[in-house]
């Protein structure tokens, strides 16, 4: 019980603190991520670990690591990059030129360059508002260094490698062209507003870690962030079920088209 009351109080504290809600993450699987970076760093109480937190910005941002899940990599879920690139981008470029598109949760920033590479293939990039957000500074940072090992690049068709990669022995560094466009900026999706008017938001493979309940709100706020007519691309295993009460439909596996066109 006594554990029980550390955890909550560390909860509270989190929030008072940082504006991030630990309440609305799946309980278990945060509570047993976060109790073995305790354990790992040598705090016998969540509270001592808080403490310790505030004091260490290095300790605060592997906290933040280990709570958002920074697993990302170049074109994952190849076959669903393959229809941003071949589908849904050219259509969207047939319409208007100006396209502004959103990565949100972009993590370590593969899934933004990923982006911007389609749009620069498509001679668009220059054109186009490429906005990418994350809660964790830290991975923000890694973002904007655009510095990556092979593993993260292993779905990446070989001709963009060659184009868009400089390799410096075990790193892969992306070129100037795709970094420049992008804006990276730090959000906390349940917190924050969002902008509207966006063509394209992709955020996968973070939605699965809130709950219910805050999935619902997330998905609330996308689509009031689409123009009509905008789609969300959502990850592998984030189908939307119903995604009717969110004024959404199915546009195709894991894409949901924003309705009014």
């Amino acid at each position: 019980m006594e554990e029980d009351q550390d955890f909550l109080l560390f909860i509270k504290k989190v929030k008072e603190h940082t504006s991030i809600d630990l309440a609305l993450y799946k309980e278990a699987q945060m509570k047993r991520r976060l109790t073995t970076l305790r354990m790992k760093r040598g705090y016998h109480t969540f509270v001592s670990f808080f403490d310790a937190m505030m004091k260490n910005k290095e300790l605060f941002y592997e906290f933040l690591d280990r709570m958002t899940i920074n697993v990302s990599e170049f074109w994952r879920n190849p076959n669903r990059w393959e229809l941003v690139e071949s589908r849904f981008i050219p259509e969207m470029l047939k319409k208007n030129r100006r396209l502004k598109i959103w990565s949100a949760a972009c993590s370590t920033g593969e899934e933004p360059y990923t982006l911007a590479m389609i749009l620069a293939e498509q001679g668009a990039l220059s054109d186009v508002h490429l906005l990418a957000t994350d809660i964790d500074e830290g991975a923000l940072d890694k973002a904007r260094k655009a510095a990556y090992l092979d593993r993260s690049l292993r779905d990446v068709p070989e001709k963009y490698v060659t184009k868009y990669f400089r390799q410096d022995q075990l790193m892969y560094h992306v070129s100037d062209e795709l970094r420049k466009p992008i804006k990276f900026q730090k959000q906390n999706l349940l917190v924050d507003t969002f902008d509207t008017g966006f063509d394209l938001i992709v955020c996968r493979n973070v939605i699965i870690y809130f709950t219910e309940e805050a999935k619902h709100v997330l998905y609330q706020k996308f689509a009031k962030a689409l123009k009509p007519g905008g789609l969300l691309f959502v990850g592998s295993t984030e189908q939307i079920f119903s995604p009717g009460q969110y004024d959404l439909e199915p546009a195709d596996t894991f894409f949901y088209r924003k309705k009014g066109v």
